[in-house]
């Protein structure tokens, strides 16, 4: 990957980190809003309880994503950043594009699935 192109992603890394921390930020405040302390009987509590499941699904979800974008954002200053970790090819432009955090190429992804679902 050369350089010139890396400050494309930076900026759409950079981007999205913005976007997720604003939406844990969000999230977290929702959660505290949903205590117990409003509830006004067991199904309220009930329903309560689903929302902030789902929440924290999501809140945990956006976190992996934040993880992966310090890696790549750590990977671009390092000057590693668009190199597939499995087969240490260059990873498609296009593929970055879509998913500027990707750590595999297309290829060695769906290996990695594939052998995921073998397992189950």
């Amino acid at each position: 990957m050369t350089m010139n192109n890396n400050h494309i992603f930076k900026e759409k890394l950079l981007e999205r980190k913005k976007e997720i921390i604003k939406i844990l930020d969000d999230i977290t405040n929702e959660i505290k809003e949903l205590s117990c302390d409003d509830v006004c009987d067991e199904g309220d509590e009930a329903t309560s309880a689903m929302d902030s499941g789902r929440k924290q699904q999501i809140y945990l979800k956006l976190k992996e994503e934040l993880n992966e974008i310090e890696v790549a954002l750590k990977k671009i200053e390092e000057g590693t950043y668009g190199i597939c970790e499995m087969c240490e090819e260059p990873i498609n432009k296009e593929r970055l594009l879509v998913k500027p955090y990707a750590k595999y190429c297309i290829i060695c992804r769906e290996l990695i699935e594939k052998e995921g679902k073998n397992k189950k």
